[in-house]
Protein backbone atom coordinates (compact mmCIF):
# COMPACT_ATOMS: atom_id res chain seq x y z
CA UNK A 1 0.00 0.00 0.00
CA UNK A 2 1.13 3.56 -0.69
CA UNK A 3 0.02 6.39 1.56
CA UNK A 4 1.10 10.03 1.65
CA UNK A 5 4.24 10.54 3.72
CA UNK A 6 3.77 12.75 6.79
CA UNK A 7 6.04 14.74 9.09
CA UNK A 8 6.11 11.66 11.34
CA UNK A 9 7.84 9.75 8.52
CA UNK A 10 10.57 12.34 7.84
CA UNK A 11 13.29 10.84 10.06
CA UNK A 12 12.79 7.27 8.87
CA UNK A 13 13.05 8.40 5.23
CA UNK A 14 16.47 9.88 5.96
CA UNK A 15 17.67 6.73 7.73
CA UNK A 16 16.52 4.54 4.83
CA UNK A 17 18.02 6.89 2.23
CA UNK A 18 21.38 6.88 4.00
CA UNK A 19 21.66 3.09 4.10
CA UNK A 20 24.92 2.18 2.29
CA UNK A 21 23.19 -0.11 -0.23
CA UNK A 22 20.64 2.57 -1.10
CA UNK A 23 23.32 5.24 -1.49
CA UNK A 24 25.40 2.91 -3.67
CA UNK A 25 22.59 2.64 -6.25
CA UNK A 26 21.55 6.30 -6.08
CA UNK A 27 22.55 9.21 -8.27
CA UNK A 28 23.44 11.14 -5.11
CA UNK A 29 25.73 8.84 -3.15
CA UNK A 30 26.97 10.95 -0.26
CA UNK A 31 25.40 10.62 3.16
CA UNK A 32 22.54 13.10 3.27
CA UNK A 33 22.80 15.46 6.25
CA UNK A 34 19.87 16.31 8.49
CA UNK A 35 19.96 19.89 7.15
CA UNK A 36 19.88 18.70 3.52
CA UNK A 37 17.05 16.31 4.28
CA UNK A 38 15.04 18.95 6.16
CA UNK A 39 15.42 21.39 3.25
CA UNK A 40 14.30 18.68 0.78
CA UNK A 41 11.35 17.79 3.01
CA UNK A 42 10.24 21.42 3.26
CA UNK A 43 10.42 21.81 -0.53
CA UNK A 44 8.32 18.67 -1.05
CA UNK A 45 5.63 20.03 1.26
CA UNK A 46 5.14 23.20 -0.79
CA UNK A 47 5.90 22.01 -4.32
CA UNK A 48 2.79 20.91 -6.22
CA UNK A 49 4.98 19.04 -8.73
CA UNK A 50 6.24 16.65 -6.02
CA UNK A 51 4.49 13.94 -4.07
CA UNK A 52 6.05 11.59 -1.54
CA UNK A 53 4.44 8.33 -0.49
CA UNK A 54 5.27 5.77 2.14
CA UNK A 55 5.21 2.16 1.02
CA UNK A 56 3.63 0.02 3.74
CA UNK A 57 4.11 -3.76 3.66
CA UNK A 58 2.16 -5.95 6.10
CA UNK A 59 1.29 -2.83 8.13
CA UNK A 60 4.99 -1.91 8.51
CA UNK A 61 6.47 1.22 6.90
CA UNK A 62 8.97 -0.27 4.44
CA UNK A 63 9.92 2.23 1.74
CA UNK A 64 9.33 5.53 0.00
CA UNK A 65 8.18 6.47 -3.49
CA UNK A 66 8.65 9.98 -4.84
CA UNK A 67 6.96 11.42 -7.90
CA UNK A 68 8.47 14.67 -9.10
CA UNK A 69 8.27 17.05 -12.03
CA UNK A 70 4.58 16.17 -12.14
CA UNK A 71 3.10 17.79 -15.22
CA UNK A 72 -0.70 17.66 -15.17
CA UNK A 73 -1.03 18.94 -18.73
CA UNK A 74 1.43 16.39 -20.20
CA UNK A 75 0.23 13.74 -17.71
CA UNK A 76 3.81 12.80 -16.95
CA UNK A 77 6.20 12.61 -14.01
CA UNK A 78 9.58 11.32 -12.93
CA UNK A 79 9.86 8.92 -10.05
CA UNK A 80 12.23 7.17 -7.69
CA UNK A 81 11.99 4.81 -4.77
CA UNK A 82 14.02 3.15 -2.05
CA UNK A 83 13.35 0.65 0.67
CA UNK A 84 14.05 0.08 4.34
CA UNK A 85 16.82 -2.36 3.37
CA UNK A 86 17.79 -3.12 6.95
CA UNK A 87 14.29 -3.81 8.28
CA UNK A 88 13.14 -5.76 5.24
CA UNK A 89 16.32 -7.86 5.21
CA UNK A 90 15.85 -8.70 8.89
CA UNK A 91 12.31 -9.88 8.11
CA UNK A 92 13.42 -11.80 4.99
CA UNK A 93 11.23 -9.56 2.81
CA UNK A 94 13.66 -7.43 0.81
CA UNK A 95 13.21 -9.13 -2.56
CA UNK A 96 9.40 -9.40 -2.45
CA UNK A 97 9.17 -5.79 -1.24
CA UNK A 98 11.42 -4.62 -4.07
CA UNK A 99 9.13 -6.31 -6.60
CA UNK A 100 5.97 -5.04 -4.93
CA UNK A 101 6.99 -1.40 -4.44
CA UNK A 102 7.74 -0.92 -8.12
CA UNK A 103 4.51 -2.55 -9.24
CA UNK A 104 2.44 -0.56 -6.74
CA UNK A 105 4.13 2.71 -7.65
CA UNK A 106 3.60 2.16 -11.34
CA UNK A 107 -0.05 1.21 -10.84
CA UNK A 108 -0.51 4.27 -8.61
CA UNK A 109 1.09 6.56 -11.21
CA UNK A 110 -1.22 5.42 -13.99
CA UNK A 111 -4.42 4.67 -12.07
CA UNK A 112 -4.43 7.23 -9.25
CA UNK A 113 -2.34 10.09 -10.61
CA UNK A 114 -3.71 9.60 -14.13
CA UNK A 115 -0.29 9.73 -15.77
CA UNK A 116 0.38 8.61 -19.32
CA UNK A 117 4.18 8.59 -18.97
CA UNK A 118 6.45 7.70 -16.07
CA UNK A 119 10.15 8.56 -16.36
CA UNK A 120 13.10 7.43 -14.25
CA UNK A 121 16.82 6.88 -14.15
CA UNK A 122 18.95 3.90 -13.24
CA UNK A 123 22.69 3.36 -13.02
CA UNK A 124 23.90 1.19 -15.87
CA UNK A 125 25.75 -1.01 -13.35
CA UNK A 126 22.46 -1.79 -11.57
CA UNK A 127 21.67 -4.69 -13.89
CA UNK A 128 19.11 -6.29 -11.57
CA UNK A 129 16.93 -3.16 -11.58
CA UNK A 130 17.41 -2.71 -15.32
CA UNK A 131 16.17 -6.27 -15.98
CA UNK A 132 13.24 -5.80 -13.61
CA UNK A 133 12.38 -2.48 -15.26
CA UNK A 134 12.26 -4.14 -18.68
CA UNK A 135 10.00 -6.92 -17.37
CA UNK A 136 7.67 -4.26 -16.00
CA UNK A 137 7.31 -2.31 -19.22
CA UNK A 138 10.07 0.28 -18.85
CA UNK A 139 12.10 1.04 -21.95
CA UNK A 140 15.67 2.34 -21.82
CA UNK A 141 15.38 5.44 -23.97
CA UNK A 142 18.70 7.26 -23.51
CA UNK A 143 22.12 6.67 -21.99
CA UNK A 144 24.40 9.38 -20.69
CA UNK A 145 27.60 9.55 -18.69
CA UNK A 146 27.49 11.64 -15.51
CA UNK A 147 29.55 12.37 -12.47
CA UNK A 148 28.09 10.23 -9.69
CA UNK A 149 29.93 10.14 -6.40
CA UNK A 150 33.04 11.61 -8.01
CA UNK A 151 33.19 9.03 -10.81
CA UNK A 152 32.02 9.07 -14.40
CA UNK A 153 29.24 6.48 -14.69
CA UNK A 154 26.61 5.59 -17.25
CA UNK A 155 22.99 6.34 -16.37
CA UNK A 156 19.95 5.12 -18.29
CA UNK A 157 16.83 7.23 -18.70
CA UNK A 158 13.90 4.81 -18.56
CA UNK A 159 10.27 5.33 -19.51
CA UNK A 160 7.00 3.47 -19.05
CA UNK A 161 3.74 4.50 -20.61
CA UNK A 162 0.20 3.64 -19.72
CA UNK A 163 -0.01 1.54 -22.91
CA UNK A 164 3.21 -0.37 -22.13
CA UNK A 165 1.87 -0.93 -18.63
CA UNK A 166 -1.31 -2.42 -20.03
CA UNK A 167 0.72 -4.81 -22.23
CA UNK A 168 2.79 -6.06 -19.27
CA UNK A 169 -0.37 -6.87 -17.27
CA UNK A 170 -1.42 -9.48 -19.82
Amino acid sequence: MLRPATDDDRDRLLAWRNHPQVREMSLTQHEITVAEHDAWWQRTQTDPTRQVFLYVRHDVPSGVVTFFDLDAQARSAWWGYYLDNEGLSARGELLPAWIEIQRQAKRFAFDELGLETLEGEVLEANEAVRRFNRRNGFEEVAREVRDVGGQEVAVWHVRATRSSSERTKR
